[in-house]
């Protein structure tokens, strides 16, 4: 079946076409095929056109979308057909926040491919839509996705592209902050800081050389060798307290500030060696460049330490930090002696501010839903601790000692475990006493003198933030493990094949910013979050020096 258009002449000569459905069938008496009109559609102009139009496209619904693709049009052939939307939308994005236009004046004057902004924006959409290597990223480019202004590409101009972003990245920071802080009006008030780790499946650690605080390499070239003649610690890519549980492999230490929303403000970069406790000294300097002036520093407790504390109170600077309850500290202790009622603050939380120094105060937080949670585990661990020493009088010392270093293993039951001098095994009815008073609580202590207890554990609730984000970007980007490759630390391509790092010690920073347009109001109180030991507030003064903005989102 097909359309036809005959032609015929008026007496005045002028032609007149008709189209006609019509199809081909056999005549027997003619022995030969012959044209059968099936229906005529009149004559050949405009409005039979829009009923053609429309009968094409009810007839294309019973086609398969392959086959209606392929059926040729006025001379054209279908070749490709590749996804546009999501490229498209994170494009809009990209030049609403000036990302391409800073990119673009920041190659001027620079030996570049001039689409290395364009590789970097393809890089980025390929990590939200379809995260992948390098490698497989410029694939997923040329076959499988339209990015505008790039129709190919290859993995060494990305890793190209990613060496340029580390020579620009600081000036680009800036620029996107300024531009996100105006697009989403957000609330940078609150700032948190929580560190994760990544691994690389390789058998070696990078060859290590002289590096600064950030662990950039120094011009100075390779690292000097200690007293046992071994390269000093020098590697970025090196082995360190894996939070994956990979202490096996290579890893780098990833940093990242978000806001009270969970939106990220600023992302670090460090040897995997480097030490989560000396982060937040380096981490607050890099704020104060910012511009983010009067900061409370809300920590966890990996952050306590004596030498944090007098740093972070440092140029009129604050903190609110978690206590260990059981490191027998002799703050703790005399925290957890004072006598008092608790204040409820929320459905889940009840504090207390104890007074024990003239420099520092403390808030005592007990959840009475997590009290109960930690009772139920206690019962739980001393059932199965009695399980296990059960007839344990009637072995050999040599096989109670063997039965004692098992135990020893398992942390939860060797916490009640008691030893007598004899040598058997018992349980610490006193361990378990002792431990029923710490259920449900934590301690914080802070600097600030005008924060309200309440507004102390509201804050510190909200940390939680932190270690959502990590959960969400590594889940949406598959950001670990990391396959190995050569090239700088920019450059090294991701496998998306393994959950997210768990957050490790996590911090948050509280601090005004200051912009041309009249100042604030002050922020409103601070609502609960989730139920958890972790969060922030901030009291905050507007900085009086010339604004200077920067961040990677």
């Amino acid at each position: 079946m097909y359309l036809r258009s005959t032609p015929r002449r008026n007496k005045d000569g002028t032609e007149v076409r008709y189209l006609q459905l019509a199809h081909n069938v056999w005549d027997p008496q003619k022995r030969r095929s012959a044209v059968q009109v099936v229906y005529n559609f009149g004559r050949e102009d405009a409005a039979n056109r829009e009923a053609l139009q429309r009968l094409v496209a009810s007839v294309t619904r019973f086609l398969d979308p392959d086959a209606a693709l392929a059926a040729p049009a006025d001379g054209l052939e279908f070749t490709e057909s590749r996804p546009l939307g999501g490229t498209w939308v994170l494009d809009a994005l990209w030049s609403r926040l000036g990302i391409g236009k800073e990119m673009r004046r920041l190659l001027k004057g620079r030996r570049r491919d001039e689409t290395a902004e364009r590789v970097l924006f393809a890089l980025v959409a390929n990590r939200a839509l379809a995260p992948s290597s390098k490698l497989a990223a410029a694939r997923w480019v040329n076959e499988d996705a339209l990015v505008t202004g790039l129709p190919v590409t290859s993995d060494d101009a990305c890793y190209r592209a990613m060496d340029w972003l580390t020579e620009i990245k600081d000036d680009l920071e800036r620029k996107v902050f300024d531009s996100l802080v105006t697009l989403l009006n957000l609330e940078v008030d609150v700032l948190f800081f929580d560190t994760t780790s990544t691994y690389f499946v390789t058998e070696d650690e990078d060859e290590p050389v002289a590096r600064d605080d950030h662990g950039m390499p120094l011009a100075s070239g390779n690292a000097g060798t200690g007293a046992d003649g071994k390269p000093e610690p020098g590697a970025f890519r090196t082995w360190g307290k894996s939070k994956d549980y990979r202490d096996d492999l290579p890893q780098v230490v990833i940093g990242m500030a978000v806001t009270r929303d969970g939106i990220p403000v600023r992302v670090w970069c460090w040897p995997g060696d480097t030490s989560d406790s000396a982060l937040i000294r380096q981490v607050k300097d890099d704020m104060r460049d910012w511009c983010l002036s009067k900061v409370i520093w809300v920590a966890d407790r990996g952050f306590t330490s004596a030498e944090n504390r007098r740093y972070l109170r440092k140029g009129g600077g604050s903190y609110i930090i978690g206590e260990k309850l059981r490191s027998g500290s002799a703050d703790a202790q005399a925290a957890l002696s004072r006598q008092g009622r608790y204040k409820d603050v929320a459905g889940n939380l009840k504090v207390k501010e104890v007074r024990i120094s003239d420099e520092e105060r403390f808030v005592i937080c007990f959840n009475p839903e997590a009290a109960e949670r930690d009772a139920a585990v206690r019962a739980k661990m001393i059932a199965r601790l009695e399980e296990t020493i059960r007839d344990s009088d009637q072995l050999s010392r040599d096989k109670r000692a063997e039965l004692r270093g098992v135990i020893s293993t398992r942390p939860g039951m060797n916490r009640y475990l008691r030893v007598t001098p004899g040598g058997l095994l018992r349980t610490d009815a006193a361990k378990a006493k002792a431990e029923e008073n710490l259920d449900g609580k934590y301690l914080l202590r802070t600097s600030d003198p005008k924060l309200s207890a309440e507004d102390i554990a509201l804050g510190y609730k909200q940390l939680l933030e932190v270690e959502r984000g990590w959960s969400t970007t590594g889940a949406r980007t598959g950001s670990a493990p990391t396959s190995s490759c050569a090239g700088s630390p920019s450059s090294w391509p991701a496998s998306p094949r393994t959950p997210p790092a768990r957050p490790g010690p996590s911090c948050a920073a509280s601090s005004a910013r200051s912009t041309s347009a009249p100042s604030p109001a002050p922020p409103a109180p601070f609502s609960s979050a989730p139920s958890s030991p972790n969060g922030t507030v901030t009291s905050s003064r507007p900085c009086k020096s010339t604004p200077r903005h920067a961040s990677t989102s």
